[in-house]
């Protein structure tokens, strides 16, 4: 695609992290969507002297700081409609990754010749530092927060960035640039993909998700194989063997592959053999040099430590970094003991592959929570594991009849009108030897602004159950 703004060509002091910077000097540039990433865009795209106007379709009081920080910017926006002849008249459109490409401002824009790209394809324009790229269904979150831990535990500098905290755009303006930049990357970001082009990429895993704006699986891994597809000679591609839909991904020609797996034999990646992380026939380091729980957090593991492996990062200092990590918050995160009963909070989970990996990695008897707006899958496909690993269920939100629907014949059930409620009704019927597990399966979006705002507002009641102040 001809992005119709100019490439100026610029090669850093290291092969990998040569960028082409986007010349949008006086151009005009339509950002779609408000919230954290837009503000970040907003101030790359001033700071490379174009003229940003941001446009959202909502409105409401959870934009207002996003507004004050536009007008601190002196960034003009509109909200609660998306003018057509504003996207039109457009030089350049940037969607925020929540927002479809598809919506018909943008398409009538398209008509009219204006070029569009993600916000991630912006930045990458401006990035100098090796990119260390990971994708996935889940645990993105996970692996690259180790892989954050990991390389700054060698000494290097490293920023994480990409579909967390902190946007890509945000982390291209710090100065000076960090050596290595860790990146979680959504399928959202890698829709528009053109040029994005990581020095090492990872594939976790493809399981159904988003697929309302994909339309089908199939597509889905298409987008998220889109990691590789600029990627050349010196750079690496590490996916899962474990995983139908990552093993043989298209990788180009010249580019590395390592995989990893949980028990195939891999030459060049990392595999496990019995209590032994191998790399070919060689023991490099141990399973029990981790403490985070579950075989998906040992998915995690290896692909974090294939990665490092390819980065020629030292071996020892990388295992030290290992142990010492103690894994992601709202992301099976032990939160506390109460009575005999440890309480962990999954907010993280939000689709029924989330909650899988959530109920296989405990052997005890599990109270779950679970509930809020649904993304359309079939939660029946759970009744198995769940007649295994759950001893009762307490569900809330919108999904919280679908979820009786699929699972009340096979274990008790009871309803919350809050998270407060849910967990004093987990309390009631956890025994000391049971957990209770916050992994709702579900988008927050029905009661709370994101997953981290369940997730702590879940912590602070079960601190208040421990204090006493939930009867």
């Amino acid at each position: 695609m001809d992005y119709g703004v100019a490439f100026c060509a610029f090669e850093s002091s290291d092969a990998q992290t040569a960028v082409k910077t986007m010349d949008v000097k006086n151009k005009k540039v339509i950002v779609a969507g408000l919230g954290r990433t837009a503000v970040a865009l907003c101030r790359l795209v001033v700071k490379a002297g174009a003229n940003p106007f941001v446009s959202e379709i909502a409105s409401g009081q959870s934009f207002e700081p996003f507004q004050e920080q536009l007008r601190s910017l002196g960034v003009p926006f509109e909200c609660g409609k998306h003018s057509v002849e504003i996207f039109e008249s457009a030089d350049l459109i940037i969607p925020s990754p929540g927002v479809s490409p598809r919506i018909e401002p943008i398409q009538a824009a398209r008509r009219c010749g204006v070029p569009v790209i993600s916000e991630m394809e912006f930045a990458f324009s401006f990035c100098g530092s090796k990119i260390l790229a990971v994708t996935g269904t889940n645990g993105k979150t996970t692996t690259t927060e180790l892989l954050k831990r990991l390389v700054e535990h060698c000494g290097q500098s490293v920023v994480l960035a990409g579909n967390n905290d902190t946007p890509f755009s945000l982390a291209v303006m710090i100065e000076p640039a960090p050596t290595y930049l860790v990146l979680e990357v959504s399928s959202y970001q890698l829709e528009l993909a053109q040029h994005f082009r990581p020095w090492i990429g990872c594939v976790l895993n493809v399981t159904p998700d988003h697929l309302t704006r994909h339309g089908s699986i199939s597509e889905y891994a298409n987008v998220k194989a889109k990691i590789f597809q600029n990627q050349g000679e010196g750079d690496v591609a590490v996916l899962n063997a474990d995983d139908d839909w990552t093993r043989d991904m298209k990788v180009p020609p010249d580019v590395e592959v390592r995989r990893f797996s949980l028990a195939t034999p891999q030459q060049r990646g990392l595999w496990i053999r019995g209590s032994a992380i191998c790399e070919g026939e060689d023991e490099i380091a141990c399973v029990q040099d981790t403490s985070l729980p579950g075989r998906h957090n040992l998915q995690n593991v290896l692909a974090a430590l294939t990665m490092v492996r390819a980065a020629n990062l030292p071996w020892q200092t990388i295992l030290e970094g290992l142990r010492s990590f103690r894994g992601v918050e709202h992301r099976i995160e032990y939160v506390t003991t109460i009575n005999g009963v440890p309480y962990y909070n999954d907010s993280k989970s939000t689709n029924i592959d989330s909650l899988r990996v959530a109920l296989e990695s405990f052997s005890s008897p599990i109270v779950l929570l679970a509930g809020g707006r649904g993304k359309g899958a079939d939660y029946r496909v759970l009744r198995d594991l769940v007649r295994r690993r759950v001893k009762s269920l307490v569900v809330f939100g919108e999904d919280a009849p679908l979820l009786q629907e699929a699972f009340a014949d096979l274990v008790g059930c009871v309803s919350a009108s809050t998270l407060e409620d849910a967990v004093a009704k987990a309390a009631a019927q956890a025994s000391p030897g049971d957990i209770v597990l916050l992994s709702p399966a579900c988008a927050s979006f029905d009661m709370f602004q994101n997953f981290e705002h369940r997730g702590r507002v879940f912590k602070e009641c079960v601190r208040q159950l421990e204090r006493g102040l939930i009867p």
